[in-house]
């Protein structure tokens, strides 16, 4: 029996669907993740914009092209938000939702049919993703309690719960893969019983892998977090903080506890730790009543942050959030902002990267592309070698290329 993952959406959506892979394989599945012909399909959705949610449903049209006689699983996000819309199409025989995803595979093992949504009062543990040979991300958390007023997530994931310290450090140490990456929904609120990520940290700091720190909240950037990192045998220095807006009247309004002076400050603080690493960040363009002096003072931030990657995209109204209740700026506004914030990201990543070219990075190798080994290095630039590379390489930097640099091996 074939099955067939298709996942869309975030890192955490990748990881848990790595885990109900490797779940399937142990009850005699062969598994994929190419949109081909099968017996089972599992559309793992995504719900974070109204263009995922979108996609998420399209999705069912696709496998059913490929795939006419499949019978189709749905969970996630977006079944969670619009169960029913997934529910009645044609080929779907199973809805499940964003929470417990780790009972799948035992509903499918039942023939369990129809909608079975259940929320999760504590962390839910998922089976060991299936090893990696390069990066491999591993889930410490689930849920959020920040509700911002523009993101539906808290209200499709539920509340945050943590993974307890044991599991998630047995799976970090025991990984085969060069790097792993700690990830989850706000792996900043990570907290088992007292033990918080900077205990995580140190728990395995001695780990074969390269670690890296997914998205975090500024707020979680402290003294006591930069130390634990500093003693982890190989830290990848590169800090995801999520800024949004630099103007403080916007970030009031999206329900963001701290302000564009509050933010820069934790980005010197990590630096005064790791100077040389890369801060990259999300912006949202065109945020409900966002002045035009307000896309200015975000633009100013980011300058004086000097980040090394925006993730940049426009406002995308979420129905049952605070801010769908706001007025909503026009769409060519926010197309024009973002055209400007994409225009700075690529001047502010060529700076930054630039400063790399003749020094020794760390390539973790990824993929085989167009003659190249494509990979990352420690501080998240993307690096192209010709030929063949099998393992992590320390290479001398070279030039930029394409979107990264071209580098050799050392």
């Amino acid at each position: 029996m074939k099955a067939v993952i298709f996942t869309l959406g975030c890192k955490v959506n990748d990881c848990e669907s790595a885990s109900l892979a490797h779940a399937l394989r142990e009850r005699g599945w062969e598994v994929s993740e190419a949109l081909e012909d099968a017996d089972l399909f599992i559309l793992n959705t995504c719900a974070v914009t109204a263009e995922a949610e979108k996609k998420s449903r399209q999705a069912v049209a696709r496998i059913r092209a490929v795939s006419p006689h499949a019978r189709i699983a749905v969970c996630g996000c977006a079944a969670e938000r619009a169960p029913a819309a997934f529910a009645q199409k044609e080929g779907v025989f199973l809805v499940t939702g964003a929470q417990s995803k780790g009972e799948l595979v035992d509903l499918l093992a039942s023939h369990a049919r129809g909608v079975c949504i259940r929320g999760e009062s504590a962390y839910g543990e998922l089976p060991a993703p299936q090893s990696a040979k390069s990066r491999a991300f591993v889930k410490i958390q689930d849920g959020c309690n920040n509700f911002c007023s523009y993101c539906i997530i808290p209200y499709l994931r539920g509340r945050t719960r943590s993974r307890s310290l044991e599991s998630a450090a047995a799976e970090i140490l025991s990984s085969p893969a060069e790097e792993v990456v700690i990830t989850g929904i706000d792996v900043s609120s990570y907290n088992d019983g007292g033990r918080d990520l900077a205990d995580l940290l140190l728990a395995v700091k001695d780990a074969p892998a390269r670690i890296r720190l997914g998205s975090l909240e500024a707020g979680v950037v402290t003294e006591r977090l930069l130390a634990a990192a500093k003693q982890v045998r190989d830290f990848a220095p590169h800090f995801h903080l999520s800024l949004q807006s630099g103007s403080d009247a916007v970030l009031r309004r999206m329900n963001r506890h701290y302000t564009g002076e509050q933010f820069l400050s934790r980005i010197a603080l990590a630096r005064s730790y790791f100077p040389c690493a890369a801060i990259t960040t999300d912006i949202i363009a065109g945020f409900p009543g966002e002045t035009e002096e307000d896309f200015a003072a975000t633009c100013a931030l980011a300058e004086r942050a000097a980040f090394a990657g925006i993730h940049a995209f426009p406002y995308s109204r979420r129905t049952g959030t605070a801010a769908a209740k706001m007025e909503d700026l026009p769409a060519a506004v926010k197309k024009q902002r973002l055209h400007r914030l994409l225009e700075l990201a690529a001047r502010l990543r060529a700076a930054y990267e630039g400063q790399f070219v003749g020094r020794t990075l760390s390539l973790v190798p990824e993929e085989q592309k167009e003659g190249f080994t494509v990979g990352y290095s420690e501080n998240y630039i993307r690096i192209y070698v010709q030929g063949t590379l099998a393992r992590k390489t320390d290479v001398r930097a070279l030039r930029p290329f394409k979107d990264g640099l071209l580098a050799a091996p050392q």
